[in-house]
């Protein structure tokens, strides 16, 4: 199947509008699992995704204390050369012994060098396609000795593009001031709409892709989400923790996800592919991160590559969003701009 492509920013990276994330396939036993995964079934729907035309998986070392890079990298073993993806991870999330302790976020040059070296020998590569910072350092070590180091990784040849998640606008500057930050991870989703405010607008002027992360907000603007299905959900699922999935937000959001159901029919399409789609109509948004658990969780939401929201149906989003009250941040993208540079594959 051909995808839209778009460049990722200036980094010379094109990539399918949606990518696969990987954050599910690290398994439970951790203080953000997302309760038990198969590795086979992992596989499998991986496969699947390349099969309809995916082009790039985002994984992390913390998924999973290491396990999503080690089965990133079983999938890559039995992969042609030619065919592979390309592959993105982070680092900067450190974890001890105690797997459901909260890890520790930190960027000093030495760390950063030895997860680096941990995820290439983990995925069996020699170079990252994208090597991301997965959260601002606690640590007290300046952002410029950080940013520096992942320089030196580029020139090295262990990695080819350099990127940031989760970092803000004043972050993103004093990174730009050494090297150009080639992409930037931030959350975004029709609930959680900060960054749209200051962090994608700063990527478009400065050429920095954006590939977005939770479009579907971890699963609850999905056409089958329920109260019920947080009730079931595993006892080391992070998402018993989380705000969004409480009162109220969870009446709000769920009230949302019922207003995209008239698009989604309007389309033929899905409640989720309109979630994902209204994150890519937003000028400066390169591609969309999304989770997958099985072969027909990605056929659930592989339409949003191909779907152009219309100005009307952002209208009705935008005015969804005001009723409800869900989430937070500016509601609907610019009517007269279009989102950057799609191509056909």
């Amino acid at each position: 199947m051909a995808l839209t492509k778009r460049y990722l920013g200036s980094s010379g990276l094109e990539i399918t509008t949606v990518g696969f994330g990987s954050w599910a396939v690290g398994g439970g036993g951790w203080s953000y699992g997302w309760g038990p995964q198969d590795d086979a079934e992992s596989i499998a729907t991986m496969r699947h995704a390349m099969d309809l035309g995916i082009n790039w998986i985002d994984t992390a070392a913390i998924y999973g204390l290491g396990h999503s890079e080690e089965v990133v990298g079983r999938l890559l073993r039995d992969i042609p050369q030619s065919r592979r993806p390309l592959i993105f991870t982070k680092c900067g999330m450190a974890f001890g012994k105690d797997r459901m302790a909260e890890p520790e976020r930190t960027l000093k040059p030495d760390s950063i060098r030895r997860e680096c070296e941990a995820s290439l020998r983990r995925l069996g590569v020699e170079r990252i396609d994208l090597y991301q910072f997965h959260w601002p350092d606690e640590t007290g070590t300046p952002i410029e000795d950080s940013w520096a180091t992942m320089v030196k990784l580029i020139e090295e040849g262990k990695v080819r593009a350099g990127g940031v998640s989760n970092f803000d606008v004043n972050l993103l500057e004093r990174c730009e001031k050494i090297r150009h930050v080639d992409s930037l991870q931030p959350p975004f989703s029709l609930i959680n709409r900060s960054v749209a405010a200051n962090e994608i607008p700063w990527c478009a002027t400065h050429n920095t892709g954006v590939i977005c992360y939770s479009p579907m907000q971890s699963g609850l603007l999905t056409d089958s989400f329920s109260r019920e299905r947080i009730a079931n959900l595993a006892p080391d699922d992070w998402r018993r923790r989380s705000p969004y999935f409480q009162e109220p937000n969870l009446s709000r959001n769920l009230a949302l996800r019922d207003s995209l159901r008239p698009i989604a029919q309007r389309h033929n399409t899905s409640v989720s592919s309109v979630a994902i789609a209204w994150t890519l109509a937003w000028p400066g948004v390169t591609g969309a991160i999304v989770g997958a658990r099985t072969p027909a969780q990605v056929d659930g939401w592989i339409g949003a590559a191909s779907l152009q929201l219309t100005d009307k149906d952002l209208e009705e989003i935008a005015a969804a969003i005001e009723r409800t009250g869900a989430g937070t941040g500016p509601v609907r993208p610019s009517a007269t701009k279009k989102a950057a540079a799609p191509r056909s594959a």
